[in-house]
C-alpha cells in the first residue's frame, strides 16, 4: 500500500521557511511541530502494515494529526 507524505514541509511547502523561524523562535510551535510529526509517523507505520492496531485506534490519530495540523497552521497565518 502507497501512502502519501503528510509531514508538514509537504502539505505546506509554500511557508517552508516560516515554518524554520517558529520552530526556533516558537517554543509552543516546536512543541505541536514535534507531536504532529510523531502522530503522522506513528499513522504512517500502521498505513504500510509495520504496525498493527484497531481502525479506530488508527481514525483517532488520523484526527489528532489533523487537529495538530490545524492549529499549526493556525499559527502559521498569524505571523
Amino acid at each position: 500500500m502507497l501512502t502519501e507524505k503528510h509531514d508538514l514541509i509537504h502539505e505546506l511547502p509554500e511557508h517552508r521557511e516560516t515554518i524554520h523561524n517558529l520552530k526556533v523562535t516558537n517554543s509552543h510551535f516546536a512543541k505541536l511541530f514535534a507531536e504532529y510529526h510523531e502522530v503522522d509517523h506513528e499513522v504512517h507505520r500502521i498505513e504500510t502494515g509495520i504496525e498493527n492496531t484497531s481502525d479506530e485506534y488508527l481514525e483517532g490519530r488520523k484526527k489528532l494529526r489533523l487537529y495538530l495540523k490545524d492549529e499549526l497552521y493556525r499559527i502559521i497565518k498569524q505571523v
